[in-house]
């Protein structure tokens, strides 16, 4: 049976757990732990610190702020930073899918052990790299095990929180903490840029991992066997391949145009090698993604709302770093201090999703969440080269954050709905491929319509100042204008389903 994450009628969750006299614990006992089974709270503790750090290292600003640095100090050029760049993402972002089929195989826990040991290797390795190739290795084999460990951790979540209630709020929580990861990256890599070694950057991933392989076994729950799925290794190589070439083709547009070979040939290939994917899925007996797993609305929207937030996430702090250094001249580390009010509101609103998504709907909080952050990018969108920081960025910088907590937490809730406990692996790889395909696509197109309306402003003769700070007003206002239609088409999904529902 489908273990359901409810989202309506809105109230009648909240009702329920009020009549408990407090909001219900994990376990059929309704309390943490039981006979055999570990507390609730240490374990969804070391999940939730995990998923952050995986995604405070994907992020492109933790090793973004650095780069200059690194790349002074072994001579790199620019084709070697960008690979250096892109390498966990690449490998992270293509292997989730696979990862996802092996925790359905061979358990959630061991899973998510067996990816920490390698993810902790590999950031050993990349603490210690002597040059840059040892470097770029060490970060494409830490994808390699945040791709087993993401997808895992979500099955065990699944399990640690079986009943409604619960579910929904911890996969509220756990979607917020996504774009935690994401700000703390941006937050930690100034100051590190300031005061230490880039080396501490990477040395934060390998003491994270070290602690949780060795404390999961005694705090996660043991996995629990559903039969020996087939791995469907066609399948995984076309997805693995396709999503890896088509994302390193994006991630390469910033620094070739649209029409270079090196944009071009990877792109092609990994749209051709997704769609012999799709015919091989849909002829598959036992297929590694089923398509009627993406055939409802709900989650295919949901999806989309997880991709285009994280999207908008990266969007502000690349561009917002890039206008506070270059055109304000800030230092690395106020720029770090600006998104102190961004990762406050962040924190505060993440809290709050849980509760508002069990008391109105996750349909709901996803519109109204969309809708906020719509708001807030378009407040951005009024930047120019003389922007102040109290009234001209802040507004935009809470209420963005405030939106994107929400849409972020509901999506995961809403992706995660009526997901059979054998799929469970299956959900936290589409879930985080979302996560990353997202801003690795969202960056692509809206940072090469910023550089067109720069270039355009330019050539119309604006000063230098005034034409970058104008292609970033476009891609915020662009960005913005997104968020706003996404938002009105889960309105319209949600009442849709409650139609069909009712």
């Amino acid at each position: 049976m489908a273990t359901a994450v409810p989202d309506v009628p809105p109230g009648r969750l909240g009702a329920v757990a009020r009549s408990r006299g407090r909001w219900p614990r994990p376990g059929s006992d309704g309390q943490d732990g039981g006979p055999g089974r570990p507390a609730v709270g240490p374990a969804f503790a070391l999940l939730g610190t995990v998923q952050t750090t995986l995604i405070f290292t994907v992020t492109v600003t933790v090793i973004s702020v650095p780069l200059p640095v690194i790349g002074r100090e072994w001579r790199l050029g620019q084709s070697s930073l960008v690979l250096l760049s892109a390498a966990y993402g690449l490998s992270f972002s293509g292997l989730l899918l696979f990862g996802g089929r092996l925790t359905d195989r061979y358990g959630g826990r061991r899973m998510f052990t067996a990816g920490l040991v390698v993810f902790a290797a590999a950031s050993m390795a990349a603490t210690l790299a002597p040059g840059s190739a040892a470097l770029t290795a060490a970060r494409f084999a830490q994808g390699v095990g945040a791709a087993l460990v993401a997808p895992a951790a979500v099955a065990v979540l699944r399990r640690v929180f079986p009943d409604p209630v619960s579910s929904a709020r911890a996969m509220a929580t756990w979607g917020g903490l996504s774009v935690l990861g994401a700000t703390l990256g941006s937050l930690l890599s100034g100051i590190v840029a300031t005061w230490l070694s880039w080396r501490w950057m990477v040395a934060v991933p390998l003491v994270v991992a070290t602690v949780a392989a060795v404390v999961s076994p005694r705090t996660l729950p043991a996995d629990t066997t559903y039969g020996r799925a087939t791995l469907d290794l066609p399948g995984a190589l076309l997805a693995t391949t396709g999503i890896t070439l088509l994302s390193f083709g994006l991630v390469v547009t910033g620094d070739h145009g649209w029409t270079s070979a090196l944009v071009l040939a990877p792109l092609a290939s990994g749209l051709a090698l997704l769609g012999a994917f799709v015919a091989v899925e849909l002829s598959s007996a036992d297929p590694l993604l089923p398509m009627s797993f993406l055939a409802d609305l709900r989650r295919a929207t949901a999806l989309l709302v997880i991709a285009l937030s994280a999207a908008g996430t990266a969007l502000v702090f690349l561009l917002l770093v890039l206008y506070l250094q270059q055109v304000r001249n800030w230092t690395p580390l106020r720029t770090s201090m600006a998104f102190l009010p961004y990762a406050a509101v962040l924190v505060v609103a993440g809290r709050l999703s849980g509760r508002l998504i069990v008391r109105w709907g996750a349909q709901r909080v996803t519109s109204a969440g969309l809708a906020l952050a719509a708001g807030g990018l378009l407040l951005l969108a009024g930047v120019h080269p003389h922007t102040g920081y109290g009234l001209g960025l802040l507004p935009g910088l809470a209420l963005l954050p405030a939106g994107v907590a929400l849409s972020f937490s509901a999506g995961s809730v809403l992706a995660l709905s009526d997901v059979r406990p054998r799929q469970a692996g299956l959900a936290g790889g589409v879930l985080n491929t979302a996560m990353e395909v997202g801003p690795t696509a969202g960056l692509a197109l809206l940072t090469a319509l910023a550089t067109a309306r720069s270039t355009h402003l330019e050539t119309g003769g604006a000063g230098l100042p005034d034409a970058t700070t104008g292609g970033y007003a476009w891609a915020f206002g662009a960005a913005g204008c997104a968020f706003a239609a996404l938002a009105a088409v889960a309105a319209l999904t949600g009442r849709t389903h409650r139609h069909r529902s009712g």
